[in-house]
């Protein structure tokens, strides 16, 4: 599937190519990753899906320092093939920027990417950057998002802000993909609450406090929602009926969900403190605008024992709260939930990590079991895992017809029961 880029996005492209061509070719630095993938499935997918899968990546950065280091010119392409899902084979720009650093302050322009955030549950104030879906279903990969961005430093405090020129959409998995609802989203039928649809300027400010024991931001957005509202497209003249009732679909056909971007407001604060080896972190957001107003937070802490139980090793525990004021009318599985983890770092030559956890649903007793870890093989060479269970709740998951007509909104791990997957990645790096 071609991603759709925006025309400011295409004339910054086109900007940064011709500025690169420009410029003398022992002037340009570059480097790259090549990514193997392999997934392994427990069981076949609720729809009938392959239990393997394989794709293969490339993620190339340039860049290049003008007037002392005082301008940059960066270009990050991303591609990936997958052997599976059509919709996961595809090409992004991470970025495609000028950066120029003056006197206390920075000025950009392009495609970029930018994180906000401390916990480890979810990221509910990073709302810049839209989430690349079909990469990872944590949401830590995120598409490049059009922008210009003045960024300001005086003393201890930061401030920036972002007129957003457009908004990207968010890819879904195809029908042939694994990690989705019943349903597939088509993309086609995308539609927004804006009159100037993904064309839309958007805004968007943040103020960082930096101390020696405190982080604290607060941050807004006005603007295009990145999370889209999923609306069933049903073709009645396909619904089958008994005895008055609606039974189910005719044979071979399948509904579809639209996207629906609204317009929302969201308001954020993110605060870390540090004490010593504990951390103490904290995400909280209110937004307004779309379906329904709500207030959601993340909080929690991390405790880093050094050398623990007199070795080599670091080991982390953390332990968060996840509350959304929606209950089971939230969007996201983490309404009431608990997030408890272990991070253990070797401290070897190879740099190996390991994260551990769970999260716990405290109404439905739903579990979400992770394993993340990496190994440096050799300077470039890395290998990563990655290993997910979900449990509890609902025995089985349910069909397109059950999902429309009884939508389980209690159970929101529901759809991924049959999806318990271990992933492994090589990465090389030249």
């Amino acid at each position: 599937m071609m991603t759709k880029i925006t025309r400011p996005a295409l004339w910054t492209l086109g900007l940064a190519i011709s500025l690169f061509a420009c410029s003398p070719a022992d002037a340009l630095q570059q480097r790259h990753e090549l990514g193997l993938e392999t997934w392994n499935f427990a069981e076949r997918g609720a729809q009938g899906q392959a239990r393997t899968n394989a794709s293969v990546s490339l993620r190339s950065e340039f860049w290049h320092d003008l007037d002392n280091g005082r301008d940059r010119l960066v270009l990050v392409p991303f591609v990936r093939g997958d052997l599976r899902d059509a919709r996961r084979s595809h090409f992004d720009l991470r970025e495609a920027s000028w950066d120029h650093r003056g006197d206390g302050f920075t000025l950009r322009a392009g495609i970029h990417q930018v994180f906000w955030g401390v916990t480890e549950g979810v990221h509910l104030v990073d709302i810049v950057n839209q989430t690349d879906q079909v990469e990872s279903l944590d949401g830590e990969q995120k598409l490049g998002q059009p922008m210009i961005n003045l960024s300001i430093e005086r003393g201890q405090q930061l401030f920036d802000l972002f007129l957003l020129t457009g908004a990207r959409e968010r890819r879904f998995p195809g029908e042939d993909g694994r990690l989705r609802l019943p349903l597939v989203v088509d993309e086609d039928l995308s539609s927004y609450e804006s009159s100037r649809e993904n064309r839309r300027l958007d805004l968007a400010a943040r103020w960082q406090l930096n101390l020696p024991t405190l982080r604290l931001g607060l941050s807004g957005f006005s603007g295009t929602a990145r999370e889209p509202e999923l609306r069933p497209v049903v073709d009645l003249a396909q619904v089958r009926f008994s005895g008055g009732q609606a039974v189910g679909f005719a044979p071979g056909y399948r509904p579809v969900l639209a996207p629906h971007y609204p317009l929302i407001e969201q308001f954020g604060l993110d605060v870390q403190v540090t004490q010593g080896d504990l951390l103490w972190k904290l995400e909280a957001i209110r937004r307004t605008g779309g379906v329904e107003n709500f207030n959601a937070a993340d909080a929690g802490l991390e405790y880093t024992q050094v050398g623990a139980f007199g070795t080599r090793l670091d080991l982390g525990w953390l332990f968060e709260y996840l509350y959304d004021s929606r209950d089971e009318r939230a969007t996201t599985p983490f309404e009431d939930d608990l997030l408890l983890g272990w991070r253990l770092a070797f401290n070897d030559a190879a740099s190996s990590t390991l994260l551990a956890s769970l999260i716990l649903d405290r109404q439905t007793r739903e579990r979400l079991i992770s394993l993340e870890g990496q190994h440096r093989l050799s300077d470039d060479l890395l290998l990563e895992l990655e290993l997910r269970v979900f449990a509890g709740g609902a025995e089985r998951p349910q069909n397109a017809f059950e999902f429309i007509s009884a939508t389980d909104t209690r159970h929101k791990l529901r759809p991924l029961l049959r999806d318990d997957f271990l992933r492994l990645e090589l990465s090389w790096f030249f």
